[in-house]
């Protein structure tokens, strides 16, 4: 059995539209419904490190704070600007609040903890988080026949 939407004709249809926005999903919770406030993130690994971009534009380096506690990983920002024009016939103020918090799972078996680092450039944050030596693949050695 196919059930199929129709529209009511003898009322408007303004319960359709309520329930059909973005308001019901879950997934949108706290943001809006054309852009999210979390940032995209890219994770890149590869033999020597693994690598996280958070692209964050607009902020400064002093916004964010990276935190390593246990085996999460956290990366938060907060951004406040506002500005203030006063004339003889207007005054106009606008300000700007923005913060996120991203935690990550990370492998601290895996990765060398003390060595973490973080650059913010073009507004993208690069963490990079380095493998333990003991760890990394090692190339292969020739043993000599006796």
């Amino acid at each position: 059995m196919t059930l199929i939407r129709t529209a009511d004709r003898f009322y408007p249809s303004l319960l359709n539209q309520l329930f059909n926005r973005e308001l019901l999903d879950w997934n949108n919770t706290g943001f809006s419904a054309e852009d999210s406030t979390l940032p995209a993130v890219n994770i890149l690994e590869d033999e020597n490190r693994i690598q996280i971009e958070v692209a964050a534009p607009g902020m400064k380096k002093d916004d964010f704070k990276v935190e390593l506690n246990q085996n999460r990983l956290t990366v938060s920002a907060e951004s406040e600007k506002e500005s203030n024009e006063t004339n003889e016939r207007y005054s106009r103020k606008e300000f700007n609040y923005r913060s996120f918090t991203r935690q990550f799972n990370v492998p601290v078996e895996t990765i060398n903890g003390d060595q973490i680092q973080a650059s913010y450039k073009d507004g993208i944050l690069m963490l990079t988080l380095p493998k333990r030596e003991e760890l990394k693949p090692k190339p292969a050695r020739a043993i000599e026949i006796q």
